[in-house]
């Protein structure tokens, strides 16, 4: 697979309201792009869940998408996304200020239901966010995916 580049002009595009996305590579600080564990992230209206282990909502300043961790992972990160054919290539910044690029394809049976769910828990609080047939559940203790 050939090593997309990021958006040339800067200019993102805003996320789709909901999608089941699989990540296929990701590239770390420019090198190659590489893919080392299943990776899915969701994302329900605002609300998104990654299963790596963090959840809380998005929000779209007319390029770039913030992801404001909520529960799991504290952070923030920001992306550039641009679509290529199907796929959504996302480029950005960490807090610590690596880069990454990362290339997400959509997942089938998104289809259906879809929510947003937190609560408090055992001393932490919790996110789930469904889409269609898959869920991802994110907790102090890291992020499990699974499809119903």
């Amino acid at each position: 697979m050939p090593e997309p580049l990021p958006a040339r002009d800067g200019q993102g595009i805003p996320l789709p309201e909901r999608g089941a996305w699989l990540r296929r590579g990701i590239s770390r600080n420019g090198g190659p792009l590489v893919e080392d564990r299943e990776v899915v992230w969701l994302q329900a209206g605002p609300y998104f869940a990654d299963s790596r282990g963090f959840a809380g909502v998005t929000s779209f300043d007319g390029s770039r998408v913030r992801f404001h961790h909520l529960e799991g992972e504290p952070g923030e990160d920001t992306g550039t996304f641009r679509r290529e054919g199907a796929d959504l290539i996302e480029w950005g910044t960490n807090t610590d200020g690596s880069t990454f690029l990362e290339v997400w394809t959509p997942l089938p049976a998104a289809d259906g239901d879809t929510g947003s769910w937190a609560g408090a828990g055992a001393g932490a609080g919790y996110r789930v966010v469904r889409v269609g047939r898959h869920v991802v559940h994110v907790d102090s203790h890291g992020g499990t995916y699974w499809r119903t």
